[in-house]
């Protein structure tokens, strides 16, 4: 069974620098209700705009605690 969390992220154009030069491997974000969760960074490529990643955003994981997705919440 899959487990879905959502995260508000605010990760500026510039600090995403760090995952793509290989910097950093993992991202560390509040969900909404309070956890912390750890995910890859390489999953933010598919949803940087250009000023960065703002915005909510639903992740799921398997029953292993392996990345699935990720995608924008809202508009």
């Amino acid at each position: 069974m899959h487990q879905c969390l959502h995260v508000v992220l605010k990760i500026p154009a510039h600090q995403l620098l760090y995952y793509y030069e290989g910097a950093v491997d993992t991202v560390a974000a509040e969900t909404i209700d309070g956890r912390i969760v750890h995910f890859p960074a390489n999953v933010l490529r598919s949803i940087v705009r250009n000023n960065g990643v703002y915005g909510t955003f639903e992740l799921v994981f398997d029953e292993n605690n392996k990345f699935v997705s990720i995608k924008r919440m809202g508009s």
